[in-house]
C-alpha cells in the first residue's frame, strides 16, 4: 500500500519534518524518568538527542537537548540520581553533557544544562530551537495551543505558552541567560529575542554570527567547555480559563523559576550619603536649576531643557519624604513648593506641562498621557501628608484629568493638545497601541482623590478605568513604572471595595512588568562593569532600562504590599520583594561616578554628562552600550531620596540607623535598647540587615535573634557597620549595649 503524506496544514521546516518522522518510530529510547504526574523519556534521533515529556493521553512537548547536523551521536549510559539525571554524548563537534534537574513535589519544574566542549575550533552558524508540542499521538502537526508571552529584547528569555489540544496544560520555559554569558562573550553575540518562535517551533533560537559573504569569526575554542543552555521549564497541569487566571500562574511559574536561579551577590550601598551630596548639588550647582520669572525652576536633565511639572513634583515629594524622614526640611524644597502654582492654567483648570514662557521650540499644548496625571499623583503625595497648597492645587486640577479620561473612554494615545483634545500621536509605532497603562496609573490618582476626600465618584473612576484595562493580557505594559501604580491601584480598590476580581487584576499589571524584566546578570561589553539583575526595560519596546522608571516602581511597589495581605499569590510578593531588593543595588550604576569614564556615552541627546554631580543617568544597557546616551536626569535625582527614606531606619537615642534591603513591615520599641522589626518578602529569599554608624559614636555591642529565639551571626564591616543576612520573611529581635 502507498504511503500517502498527511495533510499539513502550517509551514514546516526539515527540522519539524524530521522530528515527526524520528516520532513515528525512529528514536530510541535510552530511560524514561518520572517528573510528577509526568514523564520524561529520554531518546536519540538521527542528529539530536530529545527530552520527551509526556502527560498520559495529553500530549506533551518534544525538548531537544543536542544538536549535531549530519554526524553520528555515541551517547554514554543515563546516570540517574533522586533529583534528576546526567548523559553525555560524543560527536565530531565535540562533547555534550546534559545535566537535568527533576522537582515534581509542587509545580512540576525541569533545569536542563548543556555544555559543549569543541573538539576543534567551533563556528556554530545555525542552530534549530529546541521546543516541539506534541498532541496525544506524538505529533507536533497535531498539536494547537496559545502562546501568551515571549522574550522581549534583552529582557528575560522566556516563552510562556499553552498547549489547549489536547489538554496538555500551561507551559513557562526560561533560559537563564545568565549561564550563557561565556557564549555570549566568545561568539560575539547577544540575546536580542532568542527565546519565542512560531508555533509548532517555539522555544531557544541559539544566536549566531549573522550569515553574509563574508561572516564574523568568533569561534567557540577547542577543549574549553561552554554552556550552550540552561533551560528551566515549569508545568502546570491545565490552562488557564482567563485573563486573570493566566496572570497569575505566570507570576506563580516565574515565582518557580526564580527560586532554582542562583542569584547574584549585592553590596550595601549608602543612600543617605548620596541623599546629601543630591541635596547639596541640587541646591549649587548652576546646572540642575535655571530662573523663570525670578524663581528657581529644576532643569529635567544637566543645563537643559524646560522646566516640567512633572519634574518638579517628581522632586519635591521625593525630597519632602527625605525632610520627614530625617526630621528637618529644606530651603529648596519651600522654593520648589513655591513655584508650583505657575503651572497651573487657569482657565483650563489644571496642571500644565510647562511654564506659560515655555519656547517656542515646544509645543506648550502637547501632553503625553501619562504626563498630565503624574504630577497630580505626586501633588496628591503632598496633600495626603498635610500640605494645604498641594492639596487646593490637587482638588482643583483633578476634574480635568477626569474629563480627559471620559474624552478618550479611558484609552489613551500616545499625546494630545491639553486645549482640546486633538490627537497628535495616537499609537507607538513598536506595537499600533496607546499608552496602554495610564488607566492604572489614573485609577491611583483617583483613589488618592478619594482618600482625600472621601467622595464615591472618585472610586468609580478608580473601577471604571481599571475595568477599560481588562482584555489586553500581556500587552498591558507601556511604561514600567505606570503598570506598576496599576497594580497598586487594583490592590487598593480590592482592600477598598473587598471585590475580589481587582486583587485577581492586579496579577495583569504584575504579569505585564515582569515580563519587561530582566532577570539575569549581563557581561557583555560594558554591562560586565555594572549590575543589571532584575532591570526593567523602561518601555515596552525600549533598549534600556531607566532610573526614573526603577525607583518610581519602587514606590508603587511599596504601597502594594502594604496593601497587600495572607489572600496574596506568594510568588508576587517574592518577585516583588525580590525586584526592589536588587533595584537598591543596581540603581547606584545610574551614577556617573559610580562608572568607569570610558563607559559613558560621548554622544548624549538632552545636554550633557557632569560625573561630578550626583544625579542618575537615564539609561543602561543590558548589552553594555555606553550609558547615558539619552542624558543625565535631574529629575531622577528623587531616587537617592526615595531609597534613602525607604531603607535607612532612625532609631531614637541610638548611634547607629537600622538599614533593611527589604520593606518592613512593622516595627516595636521593645525595650531601651531593644527593637522588633517585621518583614514579609518570599518564603525562600534571604534579607539584609544592617546596623549602620551615624555621628561620631562607636558602633555598639549588638545581638539579633529571630522570634523563635535563635542568634543571627553578623559580621562587622571596620568601624560603620554590622551586616545580617536573615530569612526575608519573619520577625527579629535588635538588641544593642553601650
Amino acid at each position: 500500500m502507498p504511503h500517502r503524506a498527511a495533510v499539513i496544514e502550517q509551514p514546516a521546516s526539515p527540522y519539524l519534518m524530521t522530528l515527526r518522522k524520528e516520532l513515528k518510530g525512529g528514536l530510541h529510547s535510552i530511560g524514561v524518568m518520572p517528573l510528577g504526574d509526568l514523564t520524561a523519556d529520554i531518546c536519540c534521533g538521527g542528529d539530536s538527542l530529545w527530552a520527551i515529556v509526556r502527560r498520559p493521553r495529553r500530549g506533551g512537548l518534544a525538548i531537544r537537548l543536542a544538536y549535531a547536523p549530519g554526524m553520528e551521536l555515541k551517547y554514554g549510559s543515563l546516570k540517574r540520581s533522586k533529583r534528576g539525571f546526567s548523559l553525555t554524548a560524543e560527536t565530531a563537534l565535540g562533547t555534550y553533557a546534559i545535566a537535568a534537574r527533576l522537582d515534581g513535589t509542587d509545580l512540576h519544574r525541569l533545569r536542563l544544562t548543556i555544555t559543549l566542549v569543541p573538539s576543534a575550533e567551533l563556528l556554530l552558524p545555525f542552530v534549530p530551537r529546541d521546543l516541539y508540542p506534541l498532541d496525544e499521538n506524538d505529533d507536533p502537526l497535531g498539536a494547537s495551543g496559545t502562546i501568551e508571552a515571549g522574550q522581549r529584547g534583552l529582557n528575560s528569555g522566556l516563552l510562556y505558552f499553552s498547549i489547549d489540544k489536547p489538554a496538555f496544560g500551561s507551559v513557562l520555559y526560561f533560559q537563564n541567560l545568565t549561564a550563557l554569558n561565556d557564549y555570549f562573550t566568545l561568539t560575539g553575540t547577544k540575546p536580542d529575542g532568542v527565546v519565542g518562535g512560531e508555533w509548532p517551533e517555539i522555544g531557544y533560537f541559539l544566536p549566531t554570527s549573522i550569515q553574509s559573504g563574508t561572516p564574523p569569526i568568533n569561534p567557540l575554542p577547542a577543549g574549553r567547555k561552554v554552556t550552550l543552555s540552561d533551560a528551566i521549564i515549569v508545568f502546570r497541569d491545565a490552562p488557564a480559563q482567563n485573563e486573570c487566571e493566566s496572570a497569575r500562574l505566570f507570576v506563580q511559574m516565574l515565582g518557580a523559576v526564580y527560586t532554582a536561579l542562583e542569584l547574584p551577590e549585592r553590596d550595601f550601598r549608602d543612600w543617605v550619603d548620596r541623599a546629601e551630596q543630591t541635596l547639596r548639588d541640587l541646591s549649587q550647582s548652576p546646572k540642575a536649576t535655571i530662573r523663570h520669572y525670578g524663581k528657581r525652576y529644576a532643569h529635567p536633565y544637566t543645563a537643559s531643557e524646560y522646566p516640567d511639572s512633572m519634574v518638579q513634583l517628581s522632586l519635591l515629594a521625593s525630597m519632602r519624604d527625605y525632610a520627614a524622614w530625617r526630621g528637618r526640611p529644606g530651603e529648596l524644597e519651600k522654593e520648589f513648593s513655591d513655584r508650583l502654582k505657575k503651572f497651573f492654567d487657569s482657565e483650563l483648570q489644571t496642571i500644565r506641562r510647562y511654564l506659560p514662557n515655555v519656547g517656542s521650540d515646544k509645543d506648550a499644548d502637547a501632553v503625553d498621557s501619562w504626563y498630565l496625571y503624574h504630577p497630580l499623583l505626586n501633588l496628591a503625595r503632598l496633600a495626603i501628608a498635610g500640605d494645604e497648597k498641594a492639596r487646593d492645587l490637587f482638588l482643583r486640577s483633578v476634574d480635568y484629568g477626569i474629563k480627559a479620561a471620559h474624552h478618550f473612554q479611558y484609552k489613551w494615545p500616545i499625546q494630545y493638545k491639553v486645549t482640546d483634545f486633538s490627537v497628535i500621536t495616537a499609537v507607538a509605532g513598536a506595537d499600533g497601541r496607546g499608552q496602554t497603562d495610564v488607566g492604572g496609573l489614573y485609577a491611583w490618582v483617583m483613589l488618592q482623590a478619594y482618600e482625600l476626600t472621601r467622595k464615591e465618584r472618585f472610586l468609580r473612576e478608580a473601577e471604571a478605568a481599571i475595568d477599560a484595562a481588562c482584555g489586553m493580557r500581556f500587552n498591558l505594559n507601556y511604561q514600567a513604572n505606570l503598570t506598576a501604580w496599576g497594580a497598586a491601584a487594583c490592590l487598593r480598590l480590592w482592600r477598598v471595595t473587598n471585590v475580589r476580581r481587582y486583587l485577581e487584576q492586579s496579577y495583569v499589571y504584575l504579569a505585564s512588568f515582569f515580563h519587561n524584566c530582566a532577570i539575569w546578570e549581563s557581561e557583555i561589553g560594558g554591562a560586565a562593569q555594572y549590575r543589571n539583575f532584575f532591570g526593567v526595560t523602561c518601555l515596552q519596546d525600549a533598549p534600556y532600562m531607566a532610573i526614573y522608571e526603577c525607583f518610581d516602581s519602587f514606590s508603587a511597589f511599596e504601597c502594594y504590599l502594604r496593601d497587600s495581605g495572607p489572600e496574596l499569590e506568594p510568588a508576587a510578593r517574592m518577585l516583588i520583594s525580590e525586584y526592589c531588593k536588587y533595584a537598591l543595588d543596581r540603581a547606584w550604576f545610574y551614577y556617573p561616578d559610580a562608572l568607569p569614564p570610558e563607559l559613558l556615552a560621548t554622544e548624549v541627546r538632552n545636554g550633557h554628562i557632569d560625573r561630578a554631580l550626583s544625579f542618575p543617568l537615564e539609561d543602561l544597557y543590558v548589552d553594555g552600550q555606553p550609558a547615558g546616551q539619552v542624558g543625565q536626569e535631574i529629575y531622577g535625582a528623587g531616587a537617592a531620596f526615595v531609597f534613602a527614606s525607604r531603607t535607612f531606619h532612625q532609631v531614637s537615642e541610638a548611634p547607629f540607623r537600622l538599614f533593611c534591603d527589604h520593606f518592613i513591615m512593622a516595627s516595636e520599641r521593645t525595650g531601651e535598647r531593644a527593637i522588633s522589626v517585621t518583614l514579609d518578602g518570599g518564603e525562600t529569599c534571604h534579607a539584609a540587615l544592617s546596623i549602620v554608624r551615624c555621628g561620631k559614636e562607636g558602633l555598639p555591642a549588638c545581638r539579633l535573634v529571630s522570634a523563635s529565639g535563635s542568634t543571627v551571626r553578623g559580621r562587622k564591616q571596620g568601624r560603620q557597620r554590622i551586616d545580617f543576612s536573615v530569612p526575608a520573611s519573619g520577625r527579629y529581635i535588635l538588641s544593642w549595649d553601650y
